[in-house]
């Protein structure tokens, strides 16, 4: 299911992103690039996102407010890091990128989209991690994660 949710979200990030930030338009809009993104969702962002967050409550266990800010610390000085790389690495891959070109855009994406990440974000997991049972984390944060899907579909296809 948050699998599932997962793609769907990042394919919705994408059409937002196209239609919103891009102005595209019904006829400019790039469908292949929609379906990209909710692949990207499907087999890379719900799995191991989902994956992280069991791993993450087996590391430390509870939902005080001192175990909500640890797993918040965790998440994002570790995990977030980690995963944006990989993400820009698979999305310029996916849009066929050479080896040399998407490091190069990665180079000049990665500190920029990072830096985003920490203003959205660590308030988000902290009220995740404190208030919402681990079931239902992921749903949640990609809820959340419709403005930043849309942020990172725009930031990872800029050519």
């Amino acid at each position: 299911w948050a699998v599932l949710v997962a793609g769907a979200l990042m394919g919705a990030g994408d059409v937002v992103a196209q239609q919103l930030v891009e102005r595209r338009g019904l006829h400019g809009h790039h469908g292949t690039r929609t379906l990209k993104m909710m692949a990207i969702g499907f087999c890379f962002v719900g799995p191991v996102v989902g994956s992280w967050y069991r791993i993450l409550d087996r590391l430390i266990p509870g939902n005080t407010k001192v175990v909500a800010v640890k797993k918040m610390v965790l998440d994002q000085g570790g995990f977030a890091p980690c995963f944006l790389g990989c993400f820009l690495a698979i999305t310029g891959a996916m849009n066929g990128l050479s080896v040399q070109d998407n490091w190069s855009k990665i180079q000049q994406d990665y500190t920029d989209a990072l830096m985003t990440n920490y203003c959205i974000w660590p308030p988000v997991q902290i009220a995740n991690f404190y208030f919402v049972p681990l079931q239902h984390r992921l749903a949640v944060v990609q809820c959340v994660a419709i403005v930043w899907n849309c942020y990172l579909s725009w930031k990872a296809n800029q050519m």
